[in-house]
């Protein structure tokens, strides 16, 4: 058995998932390729990577593309003692490439991983320890380990300003912590990939952490409706699966599950929904014609594009209202998406203004991210404060009956999203649409807008966009009809 090369993501990998590092080596076609949210998060990266590496003028950026020419030219670079981005480390069997290291002292070094994330979590952790052994193995001398992460109090005003857009963390203590025992990690983790057989699947939690393991397949034996599908599960369905539980269905009743896993659980059993008459009709009465179906689309790339923007903070720039007069009316559909690069708050309030009115409900489905849409703009344009606070007042949340279980299908698998609940209870979804989700609408836009499309296919963009949000409201027309039909039977 050749030697086999472990690098650092190879290593993360290892540790989340025996199965997934030996497909890795052995298999890799049954892996995937990324979907576009995760190449736009890896791209999100790349740029935070190079923005990082303006914290150091006067650093030298080593070429990536090629492998070997990338380790032979960092450990000439090394006499030169200066801050190498790029840095690639190769000790025997281990490699890792270093975002920044950092000379200090006479002989010394310190690491600074660069990551798109707010807060340190324990993953980064493993990440730079692993790092630092592989150094250190190399014959390096690591006396800190630091990581930039993401400053989300940083404000933009004109240029990027790396020093106000990072924090630096130093994490020296938690690394030393985690590094105990690491090459008994990497003996294990080299024992898995030389194995002939793939190792046996097991699922788990670390199947969606600290990411979301590509391998869905391993899921695949459940049956419908499997303990997973238990609204609020959590730890709790895994305790039942390794109880040799896997249904829902087969929960016992002395089982302790909450008012509205129990719900779920007579529905799975009899194959109809739930419905609370009384509630449904409660929530109908409260809403005030005219009717107005609000959706919105946002943006919140890690790096703000715009002044008076932070990092990830969620910038509106589509609605999408359906417009409902009364009873006996068809509904009117309004719309705005913004068509240039400019901050498209100003315009998108303006033109939210004219169809809402003064005067009615303004339906949304979960309440809170609407709600906080508003009031962040409320924030930034004070001229339509009191306004704002008016359309906030109105504000009636389609969520509600659901979240309650006032109303509930075993077709909704325990969630009460929008993307579950509408098919479930109309039999109309987003199948048919090329964008069926509020985070792929958000990654194709920024790439239409501010990328390198080809101007045909960002029409065809603008056009699928129009069509998902339009999806939305209208959507929300269609369950608030069924609710009526439901509460009526």
């Amino acid at each position: 058995m050749p030697l086999r090369l472990l690098s650092k993501s190879k290593y993360l990998t290892g540790l989340q998932c025996p199965r997934l590092i030996w497909i890795q080596f052995h298999e890799p076609a049954k892996i995937p390729e990324a979907d576009p949210v995760t190449q736009y998060i890896f791209d999100q990266g790349h740029m935070v990577g190079e923005l990082a590496q303006k914290l150091f003028p006067d650093a030298i950026v080593i070429p990536t593309d090629n492998f070997m020419g990338n380790i032979k030219q960092t450990s000439q670079l090394l006499e030169q003692r200066r801050p190498l981005c790029e840095a690639g480390i190769l000790a025997k069997n281990l490699y890792s490439r270093i975002d920044i290291l950092n000379p200090v002292n006479k002989n010394e070094w310190d690491i600074v991983e660069v990551k798109s994330s707010t807060s340190v979590k324990d993953i980064h952790i493993s990440d730079v320890a692993y790092q630092r052994y592989c150094c250190s193995q190399a014959g390096l001398n690591i006396r800190k380990c630091f990581l930039a992460l993401i400053n989300n109090q940083y404000v933009k005003e004109g240029q990027i300003n790396p020093e106000g857009l990072f924090n630096l963390h130093d994490v020296t203590d938690q690394v030393e912590e985690t590094s105990v025992g690491i090459q008994d990690r990497i003996d294990e983790i080299l024992e898995v990939i030389s194995r002939e057989e793939c190792p046996e699947m097991i699922i788990g939690p670390h199947c969606r952490a600290p990411y979301e393991c590509p391998l869905a397949d391993c899921w695949d034996f459940l049956p419908e409706h499997s303990v997973f599908s238990l609204y609020y599960g959590g730890k709790k369905s895994f305790t039942m699966y390794d109880g040799g539980i896997l249904t829902v269905r087969e929960i016992p009743d002395d089982y302790k599950l909450n008012d509205k896993q129990r719900i779920q659980q007579t529905c799975v059993t009899s194959g109809e929904p739930h419905v609370d008459k009384k509630a449904i009709q409660d929530f109908l009465s409260s809403l005030q014609y005219p009717l107005y179906y609000l959706d919105f689309e946002t943006i919140g790339p890690v790096v703000p594009l715009f002044d008076g923007v932070r990092p990830y903070q969620n910038i509106p720039f589509q609605f999408s209202v359906h417009v409902v007069k009364d009873k006996q009316s068809p509904p009117i559909h309004h719309s705005y998406l913004v068509s240039d690069t400019n901050d498209p708050r100003p315009a998108l309030l303006a033109e939210l203004q004219k169809v809402l009115g003064d005067s009615g409900s303004i339906i949304v489905y979960n309440k809170g991210f609407e709600d906080g849409i508003l009031r962040d703009l409320a924030g930034v344009f004070p001229a339509y404060n009191d306004w704002i606070n008016q359309v906030c007042s109105r504000l009636v949340d389609l969520l509600v009956p659901f979240r309650n279980f006032d109303y509930y299908h075993p077709a909704q698998k325990g969630s009460a999203s929008l993307k579950a609940v509408l098919p479930a209870i109309t039999g109309r979804g987003y199948e048919d649409l090329d964008i069926s989700d509020g985070q792929l609408a958000s990654i194709t836009f920024l790439r239409a807008t501010y990328g390198d499309m080809p101007e045909e296919d960002r029409g065809k963009v603008m056009r699928d966009l129009e069509e998902y949000c339009s999806r939305d409201t209208e959507g929300m027309i269609w369950i608030v009809e069924s609710l009526g039909q439901n509460a009526q039977l």
